[in-house]
């Protein structure tokens, strides 16, 4: 079978859910036996989202091979089993920078270099760049159609589409069906207009999906039809879900992957949706709670930690309970705990960059460490894990991350200043190095210590584990600091490198310098997480069975 493409694109206003979209399409493709991957184009003019504030563009997402990525990149390996790399992600600031260098080498010959054909061009290569065995390459768009940054892209797959043939791709738009509480009635005209918006530059959307808070009518449907000039079956409500694991089965119940199958030619067994079944029952039935305290530093912003609350709740699935997180700004307890810490049954601390509420994330640890609450640091939360057992068990006065206090007496974290990378080349690194793609990202082997909860929890002795940062725990305190009851429990294969600490006489407390939030799927949860969340459930039972007392 030729390979097919699916181009999904979004109007009237962002943050419609184009990720969670694709990503649904690529679960139902794959239930029905075929082999998805999905590509994000960002139009944004930044080389890629790493050096980009987390308040304006959430979390990153880092790929196994090292790339760090838009975090609808996550939602594409939660709801699939595809593999993703960084040919699944580029931005406006790749294309410009791919062809530029081509100019500067003198590789157009002179000629005057355009949007159409050049940058057009390297933008429909690179979505054609796709490895052997794929059955269906789902393409989305990021943006909102009209915006001026996204009109290359655009015409690009407006171009693939003769290029392809009908028979061959599919343009899905997702548009908005707002219900206006005054009026009692839900509106198609600004569906209208983004459909109009798209056919203005050439491309007629096959399928639309219908953003709504109701149910739509057939009679709503059919007016749709009408003026969107696509057939009545293929006006899918994009009902807004519960939880986002039902969006697979809400669309196969509105016949959107039949429809798609039909369009593109396509014979596939019949889906087996049980999985996502039973995980949707698994989250709204939960047979147990758990509260847990992310303390960290960009908590107004939930997308700035997406993996990770999915990876909670994924926790929570393998345990059979419900996680509550408590958003604790660490600013808010850097002079002291306060009530958000007190009564909770576990606490974990994420990963960031900067100085602001470092000193409120060591509390926290402190706080962990000696109430014996189940603690999870991940990337900066195990540095930090590691500055607070130097500063207050191995009488490292004052000890600290070089990344916040490069005159540390006892810089417990700290800079390698060259480094050999994934691909073997070495890495030149200081304070005045470029911030962009000069950490290490990606996976890296660590291997376990028998007997520790880490090996537990795995029940390997060797993981893959995707990092991105760039401070490393100094190794010559090791010694120093496991006289003071530190564990490592985690470390690279030639042993210069720790991965994972845990702490002596605490029923839980674990450090990785990783992220394994990457990895975490509903159907496969990660097993730190999974682990730190019976911990945490177990402390949580233990207080009961007190107050009973």
């Amino acid at each position: 079978m030729r390979q097919k493409f699916i181009f999904v694109t979004g109007g009237v206003v962002s943050s419609l859910g184009k990720g969670i979209a694709a990503s649904s399409i690529g679960a139902l493709l794959e239930s029905r036996g075929l082999n998805i991957t999905i590509k994000k184009l960002d139009p944004y003019i930044n080389v890629d989202p790493g050096t980009m504030n987390p308040f304006q563009h959430g979390e990153v997402f880092v790929t196994e091979d090292g790339a760090e990525t838009d975090l609808d990149l996550g939602h594409y390996e939660r709801f699939t089993t595809a593999a993703f790399s960084r040919k699944c992600n580029f931005t406006t600031g790749q294309v410009y920078d791919a062809v530029i260098s081509r100019e500067r080498k003198g590789e157009y010959l002179g000629g005057t270099v355009q949007v159409i054909p050049h940058i057009t061009d390297e933008i429909k290569n690179r979505i054609l760049d796709v490895d052997e065995g794929i059955d269906v390459v789902i393409v989305e768009i990021g943006g909102t159609v009209g915006d001026i940054e996204g009109l290359p892209f655009l015409e690009a797959i407006r171009q693939l589409r003769n290029d392809l043939g009908k028979e061959n791709s599919l343009f899905v738009h997702l548009t908005l069906v707002p219900f206006i509480k005054t009026a009692d009635e839900m509106k198609t005209k600004p569906t209208q207009h983004s459909v109009n918006e798209l056919r203005r530059i050439g491309i007629q959307p096959d399928i639309l999906l219908c953003r709504t808070e109701r149910q739509l009518s057939q009679g709503l449907k059919d007016k749709i039809s009408l003026f969107c000039n696509v057939e009545k079956d293929a006006v899918i409500t994009a009902k807004d879900a519960e939880i986002i694991y039902d969006v697979p089965v809400a669309f196969h119940n509105e016949g959107l992957d039949e429809k798609i199958t039909q369009s593109l030619n396509i014979w596939a067994k019949k889906p087996d949706l049980s999985k996502w079944e039973e995980i949707g029952d698994a989250i709204k039935h939960p047979k147990k709670e758990v509260d847990i305290a992310l303390v960290g530093k960009y908590v107004k912003l939930k997308d700035s930690y997406k993996s990770l609350n999915e990876a909670l709740v994924h926790g929570g699935i393998a345990n059979s309970c419900k996680v509550n997180v408590r958003y604790v700004d660490s600013e808010d307890i850097e002079k002291g705990i306060t009530a958000d810490l007190f009564n909770v049954d576990g606490i974990l601390v994420p990963g960031g960059f900067g100085d602001r509420g470092i000193e409120g994330k060591i509390n926290a640890i402190e706080h962990a460490r000696e109430k014996k609450i189940p603690f999870l640091g991940l990337c900066l939360g195990m540095q930090l894990a590691v500055v607070e057992i130097g500063r207050h068990l191995a009488g490292c006065k004052d000890a600290n991350s070089c990344e916040f206090n490069e005159k540390t007496p006892f810089p417990l974290i700290y800079l390698i200043e060259e480094f050999v990378d994934r691909e073997n080349q070495v890495q030149t690194r200081d304070q005045y190095s470029d911030k962009g793609g000069t950490m290490r990202l990606g996976a890296y082997p660590c291997v376990l210590k028998p007997g520790t909860l880490a090996h537990k929890a795995y029940e390997k002795e060797i993981v893959q584990e995707r990092h991105r940062h760039r401070y490393e725990f100094n190794i010559k305190y090791r010694e120093q600091l496991e006289k003071a009851g530190m564990i490592v429990s985690g470390i690279s294969p030639d042993g210069t490198l720790v991965e994972i600490i845990e702490m002596k006489g605490h029923p839980w407390f674990l450090g990785c310098q990783f992220h394994p939030e990457f990895k975490s799927k509903p159907f496969d949860p990660h097993p730190l997480f999974g682990d730190f969340i019976k911990a945490s459930l177990k402390r949580r039972q233990e207080k009961l069975r007190c107050k009973k007392k």
